[in-house]
């Protein structure tokens, strides 16, 4: 098949060596013409995903037209804030009954959109709800590429759809289940961030196991309310996108979100801490954009407000958390 990949961090790069190492053939779009030129020379992308030499099927480009040109799949997988702007790229719209994979786990800032909605937003009915995927799910790119075993969900509107794409990616390193609930499972991928840099707050402050299980849990019950608000169903956020990547972002040490609030939890400043970072860190943006969603929708968040308010409103991560424990006293269920 004729892939294309928009997007060349590090797991837009895993997902372009994946499907050209089973013979497709693969354009990866980067719109930075001078590391395009470094993909070109050196056949690997030393910047996010050193050591993996590009196959003869995967050419990288900087032209987002002959990126797409002949597509049968476009996988988007630039960062949530950059979804929109790359979608105006293409005023046409995708190639002619293609289907897109949307690899982007986020919720667009200030419009509160999920990227299916960024990209029906900018596309209109040149986006068929039919061939949109989401792909998501526990899938550190640095563990991907060396074959680890991972398991991720494929999630459209049109089932069928998401049964191709499945068939497509699966092998035995990586297995795609299919989901019918699109909106569960963006909702999932993206709002676990929050949580994650809430775990890595509690590691920065020296706290141990038995605050992360109970972030962990409470995290996954606010994700859950207020995705199922949103239209998402509720077993979905027991699954891969929900508490399978939960689990992973918040505990593993290639998180990018933990990471950064392990480091405000050691006192850094969250201006410095992503100035000394490559690598995007999407629960950022996320929790502003949760803490908006649950303001509008009414919905309580009491760990993304704490978060929020250590990122945005310099609030002591300390006090964050003596507030957090001293909530009026609810029952779990």
């Amino acid at each position: 098949m004729n892939i294309c990949v928009l997007g060349a961090g590090s797991w837009g790069t895993t997902l372009a060596l994946i499907m050209a190492q089973r013979g497709h053939q693969v354009n990866l779009w980067e719109f930075r013409a001078e590391a395009v030129r470094r993909l070109q020379t050196d056949r690997e992308n030393r910047e996010f995903l050193p050591g993996h030499p590009f196959p003869p099927q995967l050419q990288a480009t900087n032209d987002i037209h002959r990126a797409v040109d002949g597509a049968e799949i476009c996988i988007v997988a630039v960062p949530s804030h950059a979804v929109r702007s790359t979608a105006r790229r293409l005023p046409d719209g995708p190639p002619h009954g293609a289907t897109i994979i949307s690899a982007t786990k986020g919720i667009e800032e200030r419009t509160l959109l999920r990227m299916s909605e960024v990209m029906t937003e900018v596309w209109g009915d040149k986006l068929s709800p039919d061939r949109f995927v989401c792909l998501s799910g526990p899938s550190h790119a640095e563990e991907v590429i060396l074959g680890l075993p991972t398991s991720v969900v494929a999630a459209s509107a049109n089932i069928h759809t998401a049964r191709e794409i499945q068939r497509l990616m699966s092998n035995d390193r990586f297995r795609v289940y299919a989901h019918n609930d699109l909106i569960g499972v963006e909702l999932g991928g993206s709002l676990k961030n929050v949580i994650a840099i809430a775990a890595g707050v509690s590691a920065g402050l020296g706290f141990g196991d038995n605050t992360t299980g109970a972030l962990l849990t409470r995290g996954l019950a606010e994700i859950s309310r207020l995705g199922q608000h949103l239209g998402g169903k509720a077993l979905t956020f027991a699954g891969l996108s929900g508490m399978g990547d939960l689990i992973t972002t918040c505990c593993s040490r290639h998180s990018r979100n933990r990471y950064v609030g392990e480091q405000i939890g050691k006192g850094r400043k969250l201006k410095e801490v992503l100035d000394g970072m490559v690598m995007v860190a999407e629960g950022v943006r996320t929790t502003a954009s949760a803490y908006e969603l649950a303001l509008r929708e009414g919905i309580e968040m009491p760990i993304t407000l704490q978060v929020y308010r250590v990122l945005f409103e310099g609030a002591d991560p300390r006090e964050a958390t003596i507030e957090l424990m001293t909530r009026e006293l609810k029952q779990e269920c």
